[in-house]
């Protein structure tokens, strides 16, 4: 017997309402990693029924449409609240981004379809079509692999793959644990078919055995640091009031000066003005922090903008102690080198957008691909500065050479342009990834949240409320020596990704024709 087809509509509405409702694994997923499994589960049933390849990716596009607007709606905030834009139009520049960004899955979708044999194999070809779409968000024109879906699985058995495959391969696996799960499901065209169990007992083996297994530790202690971090909480349309910045301002020098931690942090433009700004609203402030860490064994990053309107100015991290000086005038700096598309620099023919927007220093220089890290004590701090740690391939670069390789990770970010959103909660596990997939501890001090420390294995050791003024105290562990991802990545980067895709898809094809 079989089942009348849905129409068109509402299957594209369930598969939209599936890839939505996923997106709560990216903020819950130490309760609801599941969902990401059953979401992906529930697009490769309605795929393995799709008409045909433009009907398939109609349904990958509306899948993968509903994941991210429902997962990055807080952009709305920064571009109308803080942006200036009208609600319209912010509105729109969201859907559109979600609409646009899901073409990669879409075409996934339609391949998989124009592909698929109905046999075992099509997981493994529904994954290797998954990597690549999820690689190709990630890479090009600039990349936003923001909930990419390995990070759903932070607290799931899958995690423990990270070290290993970083978190793109563990986005693979899950794919194809959830197109064996799929199996399980009767067709919408018909019943289901004989021994459709037997794939699902594979997945199921495979998560069992991941839970079971200790992950190998690749790396050894190297020391403990005392650390402060500081969360500033200043509210995004007031961090350039005059009438506010002094008392900020001489919040941040008070916490600075009066630490007694061997690495005390402050956010993303705790510092919001250039030097020359500086100079004239609070003069003798470079100065006073400088002969403050020089005189010590006490160390600082700072985050502030270097430069001038005239040369142009970096998104940056000062590092403040006796060896280093601090800035301006030489010292240890870090410039940002991912910058964001219209927050940090002007895409070309987009300038009449971010004109619309109210939006101070937003056209930033890029630092260097792979800056030397900050010493402190022996340990070897490599800051990153907002979603930089989103991109764990360019992070990579640093481990190429062993004896420089970071022992730990520092994040400072200013994620105040979101508001108290699920923004927070998603960077806090994109931080948690990047311990995972190197083994080293993640230091995060935010202006109003997540501050928090990480340690290699990616457990949050100690955390500040967020929308609190506050300075939290930790103790950090450094680490050396590589993960497999870490060693792979740090010499090819991300391509073996696409390459691993496209082998797989041949091979399937080749299955496909020889059965």
């Amino acid at each position: 017997m079989t089942c009348v087809r849905w129409p068109r509509a509402a299957e594209r509405l369930g598969v939209a309402a599936a890839g939505a409702l996923q997106s709560l694994a990216f903020v819950h997923g130490t309760w609801l990693w599941w969902l990401a499994l059953a979401g992906a589960a529930g697009l490769v049933w309605r795929l393995d029924s799709a008409r045909g390849a433009r009907d398939g990716a109609w349904l990958g596009w509306c899948y993968g449409t509903a994941w991210l607007l429902a997962g990055v709606w807080w952009l709305f905030i920064s571009m109308h609240r803080y942006g200036g834009l009208p609600a319209w139009l912010a509105a729109l520049a969201v859907l559109l981004l979600a609409a646009v960004l899901s073409l990669y899955l879409a075409a996934a979708a339609a391949l998989y379809v124009r592909w698929r044999s109905g046999r075992s194999t099509d997981a493994l070809l529904f994954a290797a079509l998954w990597l690549a779409a999820e690689w190709a968000r990630g890479v090009l024109f600039t990349g936003f692999p923001w909930l990419a879906s390995g990070y759903s699985q932070i607290d799931s058995p899958l995690a423990a793959l990270a070290p290993w495959l970083g978190v793109h391969g563990v986005g693979a696996v899950l794919a194809a644990i959830a197109a064996l799960l799929s199996r399980v499901l009767p067709s919408p065209a018909g019943s289901a078919s004989p021994g459709r169990w037997q794939p699902v007992w594979v997945a199921a083996a495979l998560v069992a055995v991941l839970a079971a297994l200790p992950v190998p530790s690749f790396t050894r202690a190297t020391g403990t640091l005392a650390v402060e971090l500081l969360q500033t909480n200043v509210a995004q349309d007031e961090k350039f009031s005059e009438q506010r910045m002094p008392a900020m301002l001489q919040w941040v020098a008070q916490q600075l000066t009066s630490s007694r931690a061997d690495l005390v942090v402050a956010p993303e433009t705790a510092v919001p003005l250039l030097p020359a700004q500086l100079a004239d609203l609070a003069p003798g402030y470079w100065d006073l922090l400088r002969r403050h860490f020089a005189a010590g064994t006490q160390a600082a990053l700072v985050g502030v903008p270097l430069g001038d309107y005239e040369r142009g100015y970096t998104n940056s991290v000062a590092g403040l102690s006796a060896e280093t000086f601090g800035l301006p005038g030489g010292g240890y700096r870090y410039d940002k080198m991912h910058l964001v598309p219209f927050g940090e620099f002007i895409p070309r023919g987009f300038r009449w957008f971010t004109e619309m927007m109210d939006i101070p220093l937003g056209d930033f220089t890029r630092g260097v691909p792979n800056p030397p890290s900050f010493r402190v004590k022996g340990e070897r701090a490599a800051p990153n500065i907002c979603y930089e740690d989103l991109f764990g391939e360019e992070l990579a670069r640093r481990f190429g050479d062993a004896a420089a390789a970071p022992t730990l990770f520092v994040n400072i970010s200013n994620i105040g342009w979101f508001g108290d959103t699920i923004a927070i909660a998603q960077h806090l596990n994109i931080s948690r990834m990047r311990s995972l997939e190197f083994q080293r501890p993640m230091l995060r001090a935010t202006n109003t949240g997540a501050t928090a420390a990480i340690d290699h294995r990616g457990g949050v050791t100690a955390q500040l409320p967020s929308f609190q003024r506050a300075v939290l105290a930790a103790s950090v562990q450094g680490r050396s020596g590589n993960t497999p991802y870490a060693h792979w990545a740090s010499r090819l980067g991300a391509w073996p990704l696409p390459v691993v895709a496209l082998l797989t898809v041949l091979a399937c094809g080749r299955w496909r024709r020889a059965s």
